[in-house]
């Protein structure tokens, strides 16, 4: 048993803060204390063992028992000797402007070697509740300059757009590329960034740094780093503490803010650890049945205030595990967020880049973010009508492969021509090619323009004779 002793310095509802000397057993990165008393879920906690100082937040509680997950791990704690001391208020993260072009742990602690960041306003993590009511709607278009996401899966402002992709496919360098590129056509105004990594390899955290280094960004950009070979539990903290940055910039500060979360699979598997640890029912695939709703509390801070003029876009980055879009992760992602963009092994094999797969991606505010005095009055038309020819387009592959080409009908053959300008010009890009809507709006009329004119039923008549016919 663990026993509470009064701490001088400090006052708690009138009854001073608390520290337990000993813990009752410990558990992967948990501590269990017993006795405890006027603890809360979610408090911040200091833990001292034999001159080392570690750091921890209340992850469940009792009637007699406290259990605090240490961020640190628990590999140099002891029963006896660790002393636990809860400070009474939530787990808190520095905020302010001059953290931008700054480089972070997990908690917030800069890792860069720079001093701490000078300021003495905290936050807690957890973010602030948002009324729904006070939520405007996402509608500014955003040109990442990404033809196959600018033309048929538009991003808009505040929204949230999850990248769902396989290991060993580009999804970093096209996550590097949107950061890189994205702008608001309508505002000069450039994005501040806030990059999380979870639990990613040295050579992922570097990939990225290298590329906001070289164009610029990493002035504007914060990063927080949780690596493969650093603590399991910090990996739950670092998207929190970057979203409470997020929503610092963007509604204190006025400013667009794009967030990057990579990878969301490590961080739910850092999850399933911790729920394996306390000893709860596992639900599908080992994921504790709440795997939902704490996503949930991550994807949601995304959006725009009606009465703030910043904004917060979310593009997490998730690989399925053997490519399943079905696995737990992905599905329960698709439900939180507004589409998903997923990337194609085919396709990669293939050469293209970014190797994205047309049928399965969507916008769900694609058609409030284009059209005209957004992008332009035929781009919902034209993305459509892509849509319709490249699926079209997958059923003559699957014939060919049955009977062969020979005996394909002319507008068949077609069709064939259009998939190999469709994939070869308008899907595949350079890395650090960025085109402009009009451009990718006129490379997917080139595409069409393979096919006869009455097979595009998908066009109002208006566009195919203002469009279609320009050659």
């Amino acid at each position: 048993m663990s026993s509470a002793e009064r701490e001088p310095g400090g006052e708690r509802a009138g009854s001073g803060l608390v520290s337990y000397l000993g813990a009752q057993r410990i558990a992967g990165p948990l501590v269990f204390v017993a006795g405890t008393r006027r603890v809360s879920y979610g408090e911040a906690v200091e833990i001292e063992c034999r001159g080392v100082l570690l750091h921890g937040r209340v992850l469940e509680v009792g009637r007699d028992l406290a259990v605090v997950e240490v961020f640190e791990g628990t590999a140099n704690l002891s029963l006896d000797d660790s002393r636990l001391r809860f400070l009474g208020h939530p787990l808190e993260a520095p905020v302010g402007v001059e953290m931008l072009g700054r480089t972070f742990n997990g908690r917030g602690d800069p890792i860069d070697g720079g001093p701490a960041p000078l300021t003495d306003d905290r936050r807690d993590v957890n973010g602030i509740p948002i009324n729904p009511v006070a939520r405007d709607y996402p509608r500014e278009f955003i040109q990442t300059g990404v033809s196959a996401i600018d033309g048929m899966n538009t991003l808009v402002r505040g929204q949230k757009l999850p990248i769902f992709s396989g290991s060993g496919l580009p999804h970093d360098a096209l996550a590097a590329q949107i950061v890189r590129q994205a702008c608001l056509p309508q505002e000069p105004h450039e994005f501040a960034v806030v990059f999380a990594a979870i639990g990613v390899k040295h050579d992922v955290a570097q990939v990225f740094r290298r590329s906001f280094e070289e164009s610029g960004a990493l002035g504007r950009a914060a990063l927080f780093l949780n690596l493969a070979d650093d603590p399991t539990v910090e990996r739950l903290m670092t998207p929190r503490t970057a979203l409470t940055l997020a929503e610092h910039l963007a509604f204190d500060c006025g400013m667009h803010v794009l967030v990057v979360l990579t990878d969301i699979t490590n961080y739910c598997e850092a999850l399933r650890e911790v729920a394996s640890a306390k000893g709860e029912v596992p639900s599908r695939k080992g994921y504790p049945g709440y795997l939902y709703s704490d996503l949930a509390s991550l994807y949601e801070r995304a959006g725009r205030l009606r009465d703030r003029p910043g904004s917060i876009t979310q593009l997490p980055i998730l690989t399925m595990p053997n490519d399943d879009i079905t696995h737990p992760i992905a599905d329960l992602t698709g439900f939180i967020t507004e589409g998903q963009i997923v990337l194609s092994r085919e396709l990669h094999h293939l050469g293209i880049y970014p190797p994205i797969d047309v049928p399965p991606s969507l916008s769900r505010l694609m058609q409030d973010g284009i059209g005209e005095n957004r992008t332009r009055e035929d781009h919902a038309d034209l993305s459509n009508q892509l849509y319709a020819s490249y699926a079209r387009l997958r059923e003559i592959r699957r014939l060919v492969a049955v009977i062969g080409e020979e005996e394909l009908s002319e507008l068949d053959r077609r069709t064939l021509e259009f998939g190999e300008r469709f994939e070869r010009s308008f899907l595949a890009q350079g890395v650090y090619e960025n085109r402009r809507i009009e451009e990718t709006l006129e490379r997917g009329w080139n595409a069409l323009r393979a096919l006869p004119e009455d097979a595009l039923g998908r066009v109002r008549r208006r566009h195919l004779e203002r469009r279609f016919r320009e050659e």
